[in-house]
């Protein structure tokens, strides 16, 4: 059964927490990845925004198949 279908993980726009102010740990760690891909982080981010950023950014940057 994967992640997805046992309902472990909800899509960011489902969150009831979605469109408050991003955290300061996925502003964090979204800085990090952000330089490692060369990209800039938008201000304002929502924690449903700051989520799905993480996730393209983690692809961008190699962190998640441990290139980086």
């Amino acid at each position: 059964m994967s992640d997805t279908t046992d309902g472990t993980i909800k899509d960011p726009e489902d969150w009831t927490t979605g469109e408050e102010p991003a955290t300061g740990a996925q502003l964090s760690y979204l800085q990090t990845l952000a330089r490692e891909a060369g990209r800039e982080v938008p201000e304002n981010l929502t924690k449903a925004q700051a989520s799905e950023l993480i996730d393209e950014l983690q692809g961008q940057s190699g962190r998640l198949s441990g290139d980086a």
